[in-house]
């Protein structure tokens, strides 16, 4: 069974609507998917809505951005209770949080002469949600820089006019909200956060002592070293194991739906305990 439990649609940074993320699903053979949009579950009745046309088995989700150490950590939330007040609460909060972000990344990239990046920005976005990756988009279109790695390296990121720095709960409330919504805590892609495989374990250990549930082992981007060590630290830590492809759908990202290793430790597979 094909599953995809990390998926963005055009409600936070993707390019395409719920419903044509649920397509492109079941068209790559998918059997169970979950839409998890960053800091919004504006989606998730929409993806309901076309799993259901499609006979595809959706987990409604969320990614949240949250604070560990002093840095943003992503934390997805599966099989919450989109209707409630606490998580809601706390997703309002972050998004408003994003807005004052994109002013400030704006206001950078003015300071060198990079006019109207706002308004260039807002046109990639569907919704009011800005992300740093509709700036990015908007930078490549441009012409400053040819890929998302560079753009970000060079505007985004670090000390560079565009980087922000956004102030997010830290993790063991993020997880609560999680917790408060009937839902699964799991942190995203561990090694993405330019950290060492011993501060990764450090992460581990307080996420699962805030009483956070598991660990997303395999991505789009995964070797097959960090899939084998996700998955021995699942065991170590007794955590829960997912996968998803992290697909936003734009032109220059090759990851797409459904097209995953092979995830190991499948009795304590996510979805199982939903």
């Amino acid at each position: 069974m094909i599953v995809d439990l990390h998926n963005h649609s055009y409600y936070s940074d993707g390019v395409y609507s719920p419903k044509e993320v649920v397509k492109l699903a079941y068209k790559n053979g998918c059997k169970l998917i979950a839409l998890t949009d960053h800091d919004t579950t504006d989606g998730v009745l929409e993806a309901q809505q076309s799993a259901n046309e499609f006979q595809v088995e959706l987990i409604h989700g969320v990614e949240i951005s949250a604070f560990w150490q002093n840095m943003t950590i992503h934390i997805i939330g599966l099989g919450i209770n989109i209707d409630n007040d606490k998580m809601q609460e706390g997703l309002e909060h972050n998004k408003n949080l994003r807005k004052q972000r994109a002013e400030k990344i704006a206001f950078g990239l003015r300071r060198i002469g990079i006019k109207n990046a706002f308004e260039k920005a807002q046109k990639l976005s569907k919704t009011s949600n800005m992300t740093r990756t509709h700036f990015a988009q908007m930078l490549i279109n441009e012409g400053y820089s040819k890929d998302m790695k560079s753009v970000f390296r060079s505007y985004l990121a670090g000390k560079k006019p565009g980087s922000v720095r956004v102030q997010w709960e830290n993790i063991d409330k993020v997880i609560s909200w999680i917790h408060a919504a009937g839902g699964k805590a799991i942190i995203a892609h561990p090694f993405r956060y330019k950290i060492t495989n011993k501060k990764i374990k450090y992460l581990l250990s307080d996420f699962k002592e805030f009483g956070g549930d598991g660990i997303e082992v395999v991505n789009a981007f995964s070797s097959n070293d960090e899939i084998n060590l996700s998955a021995k630290w699942s065991k170590e830590y007794n955590f829960l194991t997912s996968c998803g492809s992290d697909f936003h759908g734009w032109p220059n990202q090759r990851n797409k739906i459904g097209e995953l290793k092979e995830l190991p430790n499948l009795d304590n597979a996510v979805w199982k305990y939903l």
